[in-house]
């Protein structure tokens, strides 16, 4: 079982920035449970191995009459006018353990539990007082399995041209899921990757919110994606700084996975048009052994320049002649067909 490591010294103070974000979010908390809001599970996707499982969840405030379906796909905006509930107790069912777990800042739940779980699919149950358990599937990898896959989101799998921030807004807080396209190829190749290791795990990796992820859920399984966890972040103020480091996420996020699955050789898949193929490329000099490819989505001209405001990449920082297998193509249908030709699908 993987255990995170033991607190021996007490956490430093919190920034000023997430202190007030606390106080407006106890005081809301306040007003909205006078007025019959109490706490619901949200719960997503998570993943595990062979004595574990790392829960994924958020603990809302909602009416009593709220429903499941209303609880995760709130529309646009609505989705980032939630009531958040920290300090709450909930129960997790994982097999036949039964943990109870408080919720953090925001309401989050990001844990890793004792599990017996097998390999494959499975459900965990998280239930608050006086609200109906919520159903959640984890993926649990068995020991045997050596590919996995690690998907970038936002112009990789689904056309964003993020980070531009009035297009970041629109697709965001605005655009209805079904109105989003997603990038031609990409699930073809990611159900033919399923098709050659069916016990490969697929986790999508994003700087997105949170509160997105229901939406992206339903997006990935619409244009038929292999089911996985997202893996995404929180745009407000965190512990130390006033926002956190999309980067930064997607670095901590690799390493863990990492070491998580010390027998999984990675596909990490992304796009040219931020910094995926400088993170990938950081994480295949340090661990080539752990590292099957770096497949890189190349942007047109045009959305490189809706992205970052020019036609061409990112420059790379810090990588020369690369050492390790590098894919590069426009769609998913060519990086397909160029994975097949380096043997990089077997």
């Amino acid at each position: 079982m993987r255990h995170d490591d033991d607190v021996t010294e007490p956490p430093p103070p919190l920034h000023r920035a997430a202190r007030v974000e606390d106080r407006v979010h106890a005081g809301i908390e306040r007003w909205l449970r006078r007025r019959g809001w109490r706490p619901r599970v949200l719960a997503f996707r998570g993943y595990g191995g062979e004595d574990w499982v790392r829960v994924l969840a958020r603990v809302l405030l909602a009416p009593p009459e709220t429903g499941t379906r209303d609880l995760r796909l709130g529309r646009g905006f609505r989705r980032f006018l939630t009531a958040t509930a920290a300090d709450i107790e909930v129960t997790v069912q994982v097999g036949s353990h039964t943990h109870r777990v408080m919720s953090g800042r925001g309401g989050y739940i990001d844990t890793v539990l004792e599990s017996d779980l097998q390999p494959g699919w499975a459900e965990v149950t998280l239930q608050v007082d006086h609200a109906a358990p919520a159903e959640v599937a984890v993926r649990v990898v068995g020991p045997d399995v050596t590919v996995g896959v690690v998907s970038d989101i936002d112009d990789t799998v689904l056309v964003t041209a993020l980070p531009r921030p009035l297009l970041a807004a629109w697709n965001t807080f605005v655009r209805h899921e079904g109105t989003r396209r997603p990038v031609r190829g990409m699930a073809t190749l990611y159900r033919e990757i399923e098709a050659q290791h069916p016990q490969a795990p697929f986790l999508y990796l994003s700087t997105g919110a949170w509160n997105v992820a229901p939406v992206l859920d339903q997006f990935l399984h619409r244009h038929a994606y292999p089911p996985g966890p997202l893996l995404m972040t929180d745009w407000g103020p965190t512990a130390d700084a006033w926002f956190r480091s999309g980067r930064e996420h997607k670095r901590r996020e690799i390493a863990r996975l990492l070491d998580d699955f010390a027998g999984i050789r990675w596909l990490l898949i992304g796009d040219d048009g931020q910094h995926d193929p400088e993170i990938y490329g950081e994480t295949a000099e340090r661990a080539p052994e752990r590292v099957r490819a770096v497949v890189i989505r190349q942007l047109s001209a045009a959305e490189q320049v809706l992205t970052h405001g020019t036609p061409e990449p990112i420059k790379e920082r810090g990588h020369g002649r690369r050492t390790y297998d590098d894919v590069r193509a426009p769609d998913g249908f060519l990086l397909l067909s160029r994975l097949r030709e380096r043997g990089l699908l077997d």
